[in-house]
């Protein structure tokens, strides 16, 4: 099973329920279980996006905006999370992105000129994979990051709407 970028939406309230079934829990299971709708899959495409801003044009400020989208921030006291229930533990435990970071990854998101970035990936799909690192990938690369970044632009500007948190993770 290949690794994905995965992300939900959880209020603060939510979390904290979370944080006590973890504690009352004598598997300290944190009854992690957010609805389908404030969950999401981003397969690869925020890693491929963020591999080819770094790499192939050299935006500095993509690449921090995507890495933030792609890994949280540190701290935000979810260590509860940490437990087979939420992840399968390959990676590194969940990350918490606050209500005050969602928005401004949001707004920062809302502004980001893909078709821009995306202007300059090769014609050639094969060229395009590899300059994402996709190597292999079959498919339209411009489509699937450009279908892919615009889920994950709307899913945190409805986190940001709702004052929700972002917990990032890979699964």
């Amino acid at each position: 099973m290949a690794l994905t970028q995965q992300f939900a939406r959880v209020t603060p309230a939510c979390l904290e329920r979370c944080r006590a079934s973890a504690l009352d829990s004598a598997e300290a299971k944190p009854g992690w279980d957010p609805p389908a709708h404030d969950t999401l899959d981003a397969d690869w495409a925020p890693w491929g996006l963020k591999w080819y801003c770094r790499d192939r044009l050299g935006d500095s400020a993509a690449d921090r905006l995507l890495d933030r989208v792609t890994s949280g921030d540190p701290g935000g006291d979810v260590e509860f999370l940490d437990h087979p229930e939420v992840y399968d533990g390959y990676d590194g435990p969940p990350r918490l992105l606050a209500p005050a970071a969602v928005s401004d990854i949001s707004r920062a998101l809302d502004e980001f000129a893909l078709d821009d970035v995306l202007a300059t990936l090769p014609a050639d799909p094969s060229a395009a994979a590899a300059a994402c690192g996709f190597d292999g990938f079959r498919g339209d690369v411009r489509a699937y990051l450009s279908r892919y970044f615009t889920l994950t632009s709307a899913f945190f500007r409805t986190a940001a709407q709702q004052g929700m948190c972002v917990l990032v993770r890979v699964d």
